[in-house]
């Protein structure tokens, strides 16, 4: 497949890598005890993170793996994760999820942190698969949104928002020629590929901090956002001033536990 025939993806996701990278979650903290054991490897000799973005879910590995390396086909985000990462053994690469130039059987771990929907599902586990050792793991993880706040009047004003701007997408021509598939078949598309002796479903759960104003900034990380906005529409339009003027209702912003649902889709190789 060109990589032309992505161009609508990547420009989706184009000049606001630093909004992205500042706002959106990190993955599971126990995410790397239960994908290294179920690889069968304590310390990975390497993780491969598929359509990494601005490198969050990569730079976590650096820890927990000898060699990490993001593959990503947008610059932009590319330049993002490269100027927020010093861990040495971590590597970014323009690349995409069904062409990654890796060798074969190299991989004990392949990653796609809230990416896979917008991947080709065959090509990219056939990729998957292919650089992965035998034993070795693949694992596409999403998160539940929003994040469950102890203001459960947040998470409404976000619905509310979400709801509007998904209307809009409905009338503006931003998801022209997108590639993109529902997040909800992503363990039928792998049960259905062949490629894996055992595939599963779990849910792993983690803490951070967030706010109002972080609640904003998750939705300006959205890509229908910024594209809606590269359409010309104001942030009246879009519905992000009503956002602010709902939480701003709220009373005092200030920093709250927040608390994420990753759902993961894993096979063994």
């Amino acid at each position: 497949m060109s990589p032309t025939d992505f161009t609508a993806n990547i420009a989706r996701f184009s000049g606001f890598a630093d909004v992205y990278d500042a706002y959106r979650p990190h993955p599971p903290v126990t995410l790397a005890q239960v994908l290294t054991g179920l690889a069968g490897s304590a310390r990975p000799s390497l993780v491969v993170d598929l359509g990494s973005g601005t490198g969050t879910s990569t730079r976590y590995w650096a820890a927990h793996a000898e060699q990490v390396i993001g593959i990503e086909p947008s610059a932009d985000m590319r330049r993002q994760a490269q100027a927020a990462t010093s861990a040495a053994n971590v590597a970014f690469r323009a690349g995409f999820s069904h062409e990654t130039g890796l060798p074969a059987a190299h991989a004990d771990i392949v990653t796609c942190s809230q990416s896979f929907h917008w991947m080709l599902p065959g090509p990219t586990l056939a990729e998957a698969t292919r650089i992965l050792r035998p034993g070795g793991v693949f694992a596409a993880y999403d998160y539940d949104w929003p994040p469950i706040t102890p203001r459960w009047e947040m998470q409404a004003a976000y619905l509310r928002f979400t709801a509007g701007m998904h209307q809009l997408e409905q009338i503006h021509p931003i998801r022209e020629d997108l590639i993109k598939v529902e997040k909800s078949g992503h363990l039928e598309r792998m049960q259905a590929s062949g490629r894996f002796r055992f595939v599963r479903e779990f849910m792993l759960h983690t803490i951070d901090e967030g706010s109002a104003a972080r609640l904003v900034g998750l939705a300006l990380s959205l890509g229908s956002v910024q594209a809606l906005r590269r359409a010309g529409l104001s942030d009246e339009e879009i519905g992000l001033n009503s956002l602010r003027r709902d939480l701003a209702a709220m009373g005092e912003d200030k920093p709250e536990r927040w608390f994420w649902t990753s759902r993961v889709r894993m096979g063994i190789v």
